[in-house]
């Protein structure tokens, strides 16, 4: 008898997994029927719905697969196992409409952030309920579905709430919808609704009341008004539930919102692209503000014209720990060395370059000069069996058997020859972290590195601060991620250029066997290359081996004065007796011409696509 429970729950789960699966179609041609999805994830526990991401909630949305999640478990607890439609359609609309894909995720996290000052912890939670408004309104307006009813299961089962932010939340529901007001509470009869309001009229103040209503108001407004356009209105939204969220912190008052949330992991998984640019338009402005909202004209001067804002917030960048913050609110769970790695990447691409490539002697051309024994253990592909059954129609391996051999001929086209790229950062306190605030010197880096691999080109990064504060790549590699590490860490000490690295790379017993150029990061704690190494050797004689074994030049991007050349006699014989080139980096207009005058004048020539950029 004790098994019973189990006995019979299993075949009800069961059965809602099967009527909720041919509710499937139905909720794909809410929207369209040309709607296509994968088949949602019904999971018949939490165990395994825990499994698919899906914690909290009884609903949730995958956007790196475009998948949504269902716990029939906690849809059973609430009561809503008639609601599969109205479930299921809503979280297809997550997916159609809002957020709709990660790009536009990051977007609306971005305007939500900056419409909440302070309170910016709660941007995952704003942003999901901002877009279930919109879907929901939509889905009970145009499309008939039963979401009202919905949240009156839920306010049932979780009681009345002095959250302001929820009784707010459920009033501009009531608003949109025309609903009497409580309708959407958990207040079931005349009596208790008496009761109740006798008690919410004592513990809130007729200006609180009014001020809510005037909200609610607003927010119905606004719900309607940026329908087609709701990432304009998402900052809008944010600044309306400010307030609220400030009280609601100040009472340590827990919302029944735990339910609702089904994006706060929408993200995860996925590859972040976006996010990085602020847009003209995310200024968070309050709805009470908002002639559109209230048909009101607004007595304060006209905004710009959009191209005009456009123009003014073009090259326009978050910082570094901004962006980690934005993606964690998405759902992204990294560390800042990791984020900083995605957000220089992402910062240079629009600025690369073709890599600079070297004129070779002519490239040889293979022809073919007779033919020797081909024998066990030789590739199988270098057999000729032709030539085999000519020579003998008993083919026996290793006696009659043979392959090509071929000899080397001058050609007439010209190789192509890349030039590998030995790359030195500087980390010491006088740098910024490039994991906390926007490092352009790293952000070169970035651009010339990614420049060197799409080109077939090797790369050695090196970072450094004071001594035995070094760390680097395995030598030259093209994994873009471990350069990427390097370029975006950081040490924060003194200045001490480890030479013993450009002493063990070009001046050891296996220097490189290609064309490599030396690029420097750094400021003026540069000339700290020119000190003794720990083996005594002079640092200017090391420099001078380094640049002759290279063969590819090198060059100095510094964070350092435009009139560096009077102030520094060490970098003037670096430059006149070594011939290093040296860039006064300060700006990101600074970084593009450093970078392209870096390839158009080393080493393009003159017919190498290089030299247009």
């Amino acid at each position: 008898m004790k098994k019973a429970p189990e006995t019979t729950r299993s075949p009800t789960l069961k059965t809602l997994a099967e009527r909720w699966q041919q509710a499937w179609p139905l909720a794909l041609e809410v929207w369209s029927k040309y709607t296509r999805l994968r088949d949602a994830h019904l999971c018949a526990s939490r165990a395994k719905a825990a499994r698919h991401g899906l914690t909290g909630s009884f609903a949730m949305i995958r956007l790196h697969d475009q998948s949504i999640v269902v716990d029939l478990e906690s849809i059973a607890e609430h009561g809503l196992e008639d609601y599969a439609v109205e479930i299921l359609a809503h979280e297809v609309g997550h997916h159609v409409l809002a957020p709709g894909n990660t790009t536009d995720h990051f977007r609306l996290l971005a305007r939500i952030r900056r419409g909440l000052p302070t309170l910016e912890s709660h941007t995952a939670m704003v942003a999901n309920l901002y877009t279930d408004l919109l879907i929901n309104d939509r889905l009970q307006r145009r499309s008939g579905l039963r979401m009202a009813d919905i949240y009156r299961r839920l306010a049932q089962s979780s009681g009345t709430s002095e959250s302001g932010v929820w009784n707010l939340y459920l009033r501009i529901y009531e608003n949109l919808w025309k609903l009497d007001a409580g309708s959407l509470s958990a207040r079931k009869t005349s009596e208790e609704k008496d009761l109740l309001h006798r008690a919410d009229t004592q513990k809130m103040s007729s200006e609180k009341k009014e001020r809510m209503e005037g909200d609610a108001w607003l927010g119905a407004r606004l719900i309607r008004v940026y329908a087609d356009d709701w990432l304009t209105g998402a900052g809008r939204f944010a600044a309306l539930l400010l307030p609220y969220l400030a009280e609601d912190a100040e009472r340590a008052e827990k919302t029944p919102f735990i339910r609702l949330l089904d994006t706060v992991k929408a993200a995860a998984g996925s590859d972040p692209m976006g996010g990085i640019e602020i847009e003209p338009d995310e200024a968070a402005v309050h709805p009470s503000e908002d002639p559109a909202i209230t048909g009101m004209e607004s007595e304060e001067e006209s905004q710009p014209p959009p191209e005009q804002q456009a123009e003014q917030a073009r090259g326009q960048r978050r910082e570094p720990f901004e962006y980690g913050e934005i993606l964690r609110a998405a759902g992204i769970r990294l560390d800042d060395h990791e984020i900083a790695v995605r957000y220089y990447r992402e910062c240079a691409l629009p600025h690369l370059v073709p890599f600079p490539t070297q004129r070779a002697p002519e490239s040889p051309e293979p022809q073919m000069e007779g033919l020797e024994p081909w024998e066990i253990g030789d590739p199988l592909d270098e057999l000729d069996a032709l030539q085999t059954v000519l020579q003998s129609p008993r083919v026996i391996p290793g006696l009659t058997t043979v392959r090509r051999l071929y000899g080397r001929e001058q050609g007439h086209a010209v190789a192509r020859q890349p030039v590998d790229l030995d790359m030195y950062v500087d980390s010491s306190g006088s740098m910024p972290n490039p994991q906390i605030n926007v490092s352009y010197l790293s952000l070169a880096g970035a651009i010339i590195a990614l420049s060197a691999l799409r080109a077939g080109s090797r790369v050695q990064a090196t970072l450094w601060s004071g001594k035995k504060q070094v760390m680097h790549t395995q030598g030259f590699v093209r994994d873009e991620r471990e350069i990427l590490r390097i370029l975006t860490g950081f040490y924060g000490g003194w200045t001490c250029f480890p030479i013993h690295r450009l002493r063990e790379t070009f001046c050891g017993a296996s220097p490189p066997t290609r064309p490599v150029h030396i690029l420097m990061i750094s400021d003026d704690g540069i000339t700290t290359m020119f000190d003794r190494d720990e083996r005594g050797n002079d640092g200017w004689e090391i420099s001078a081996r380094a640049l002759t074994t290279a063969g590819a030049g090198g060059t100095m991007a510094l964070n350092i004065s435009s009139d560096w050349i009077e102030e520094d006699e060490w970098l003037k014989r670096a430059r006149d007796e070594q011939h290093w080139e040296i860039f006064p980096i300060s700006d990101l207009e600074d970084l593009v011409a450093f970078a392209r005058a870096f390839s158009r004048r080393h080493y393009s020539q003159p017919d190498s696509p290089a030299s247009d950029t």
